[in-house]
């Protein structure tokens, strides 16, 4: 007799844009389903749960998170709220997939981490590049040595977003950075976990005080160095480009890497290769969620809590040299 699959209903914090690129990937799981969505508006979460096919909308947080048919929560509110947010959720005893960034700064991210674990329940980064079969692609290229000794990665993303509301206020942890610039030095991050030796950096502001496009170079600990840069001023083209002593390659699109080329040292392309087809992304960062409840984990391999501790810190140390600081943090 065929075993019966089991759909964990999802429940979303937020009825936003970043909330409805979720819905749209539930809709597309045959293993998760998207159940209830929360808004302090009551209209508008039932809008939500009309246009998306969702069972509940409720105008308050806490209102969700009493459902016990709640089964794991995705946060897609401002960053400025995620910490008081994945708070709520542990309170009432509720797996948390938090969007990126995914606090506000390292203090925050700490104290929810350690409430997680002292109480065993899982508490996920959404931080979707981690998740991705491109990172598995991309991992095997640099540590199969294809292009050898990796000496240089470079890393960028920036689209024309300075207009959005909640990116121009520093009382919702606006800016390039926590918004776009955590792709570039996750990326970087990916290829290489060696000891950051010196970093120099510096940002743009707007007039609000928020930093508008920044930079950043890191040298490690094993002679590599690394490049990135993030803008709401513009867009690039978005890529990521590591570079060994026998080739390089290039991935495309780093925020979701559609594709990747290795060039020899004579700028020969060796081979390009696409990602499987998808919903939106957002699939694997669930299943993964969903798989370590099932497990008894509190957090996923591909996104462990000192991961997202230690982005976090880097963050912080880049703000604080630019001299961005958030009201609340006052």
């Amino acid at each position: 007799m065929k075993r019966r699959k089991t759909i964990v209903k999802i429940g979303i914090i937020g009825a936003g844009n970043i909330a409805g690129t979720m819905a749209k990937t539930l809709n597309g799981m045959e293993d998760a389903k998207g159940y209830a969505v929360a808004s302090r508006n009551l209209k508008k979460a039932q809008k939500f749960a009309g246009e998306n096919g969702f069972e509940k909308a409720y105008g308050s947080y806490e209102e969700m998170l009493r459902d016990p048919e709640v089964e794991l929560v995705y946060i897609a509110t401002p960053h400025s709220h995620h910490y008081e947010h994945i708070k709520l959720c542990l309170e009432h005893k509720k797996p948390v997939l938090c969007e990126k960034a995914f606090t506000a700064n390292a203090a925050q991210a700490e104290e929810v981490l350690k409430i997680s674990e002292e109480k065993k329940i899982f508490v996920g980064e959404a931080m979707w590049t981690r998740f991705l079969p491109s990172r598995t692609m991309i991992d095997e290229i640099v540590k199969g040595r294809e292009i050898g000794k990796v000496h240089m990665i470079t890393a960028n993303l920036g689209y024309k977003i300075d207009h959005v509301e909640r990116l121009r206020k520093p009382e919702l942890a606006g800016g390039a950075l926590l918004d776009v610039g955590i792709y570039p030095l996750s990326f970087i991050r990916m290829v290489t976990d060696a000891k950051i030796q010196s970093v120099t950096t510096c940002c743009t502001k707007l007039e609000t005080g928020v930093d508008a496009q920044n930079t950043a170079v890191f040298q490690f600990s094993d002679r590599c160095i690394a490049s990135m840069h993030s803008s709401m001023l513009g867009g690039t083209e978005q890529a990521g480009i590591v570079y060994g002593d026998k080739g390089y390659l290039i991935a495309w699109n780093i925020n979701n890497v559609n594709r990747i080329q290795v060039y020899d040292n004579a700028k020969r392309l060796v081979r390009e290769m696409t990602v499987p087809e998808q919903i939106t992304g957002f699939e694997y960062e669930v299943r993964a969620a969903i798989k370590a409840i099932q497990e008894g984990r509190t957090e996923c391999p591909q996104m462990p809590h000192s991961e997202t501790l230690y982005m976090m810190r880097q963050m912080d140390e880049l703000r604080k040299t630019w001299g961005v600081v958030y009201p609340f943090e006052s």
